[in-house]
């Protein structure tokens, strides 16, 4: 399940969970600058939040942690779509999940 966790305390805790239960965890960082975010949103969020409309939006007024060591980091404005899901997709193959 995918999961947003702006938080490094919350993904350990996570973390823990599932290998205490022997289930597997991937922690997938899609590390994209915030002005990169704002030009891909279709939502209008972060416009919102630069007009005042709303608040509480993670990594601009709201907190992230970035990951210091994930799993994989997808790098999205620097790497196409295809390459994305080959990372994820060889993550997952190395790890014995698909």
């Amino acid at each position: 399940v995918p999961v947003i966790a702006p938080f490094a305390d919350s993904r350990e805790a996570v973390r823990k969970r599932h290998a205490a239960e022997g289930t597997a965890y991937l922690e997938v960082h899609v590390a994209t600058p915030v002005e990169v975010c704002s030009v891909r949103d279709v939502k209008g969020l972060y416009a919102k939040q630069a007009a005042g409309e709303i608040s509480g939006l993670t990594g601009v007024d709201d907190p992230y942690e970035a990951p210091e060591s994930p799993d994989l980091r997808i790098e999205s404005h620097t790497q196409t779509v295809q390459e994305s899901v080959a990372a994820l997709l060889a993550l997952l193959d190395q790890r014995g999940l698909v």
